[in-house]
């Protein structure tokens, strides 16, 4: 018999929206939510509806991702987070050099990656 951590770790996502598509496989979930993670402790994403729409602009590359929950993790915030937007640049102050270099590489890399994704779809 296994261990309650054994169960939770065996857990797959129980329904998806029929609306997610382009849903990341899972090599781009786990570079997404890597890109979200730095974007988040440099100060430079945005959680949440009321936030992100407030910042969206046409022709925003994006990727639905399996699991709110994993997305929060990423995102530093303990509630599941149904959105979020990278920015490249903080809101606030600045970043160091090496940082917004290394964000700004991820960043470009899913973004080529999420383009691919979806030009197959359509």
């Amino acid at each position: 018999m296994g261990s309650d951590t054994e169960v939770e770790k065996k857990k797959a996502p129980t329904a998806l929206a029929p609306i997610a598509k382009p849903l990341a496989g899972k090599k781009l979930c786990k570079r997404t939510l890597k890109l979200v993670r730095r974007a988040s402790e440099a100060k430079c994403l945005k959680r949440g509806v009321k936030e992100v729409v407030k910042s969206i602009r046409p022709n925003i590359p994006y990727i639905y991702v399996p699991s709110k929950e994993d997305l929060a993790t990423a995102g530093t915030t303990k509630r599941p987070t149904c959105c979020v937007l990278v920015m490249t640049k903080p809101a606030k102050g600045e970043i160091n050099e090496e940082v917004k270099e290394k964000l700004k590489s991820d960043y470009d890399h899913v973004v080529a990656e999420v383009a691919e994704v979806t030009s197959s779809m359509f």
